[in-house]
């Protein structure tokens, strides 16, 4: 089994994007939800995880409003396969009008 943690950093302000509502689905089913602490960071989302095709569901048009921000995504979906038993972490980068992420560690 494998574990999943994310990181939400805005690239604009370069602080932590703190309060980032984030869900985590397979497939239709929603497994876990969690919001993002004063690093920016979850710890842990969905406890032990096999292997499957996971998305992880960020809030970010409730984060920009609560800052009065324009954004263009209110919504950031990350779609990621598990395949090994490890621990996976997919930061994101963020801005009101792009954002990147990637295979953290």
């Amino acid at each position: 089994m494998s574990t999943l943690s994310t990181h939400v950093l805005d690239a604009v302000r370069g602080v932590p994007a703190v309060g980032v509502a984030v869900a985590l689905h397979a497939g239709p089913e929603g497994l876990d939800a969690g919001v993002t602490d004063a690093d920016g960071r979850i710890g842990a989302l969905g406890g032990p995880l096999a292997a499957g095709t996971y998305r992880l569901v960020f809030d970010t048009g409730s984060y920009f409003a609560l800052q009065q921000v324009d954004s263009f995504y209110p919504e950031v979906s990350v779609t990621f396969v598990i395949t090994e038993e490890r621990n996976y972490h997919v930061p994101l980068l963020l801005s009101p009008f792009a954002f990147s992420t990637y295979r953290g560690s």
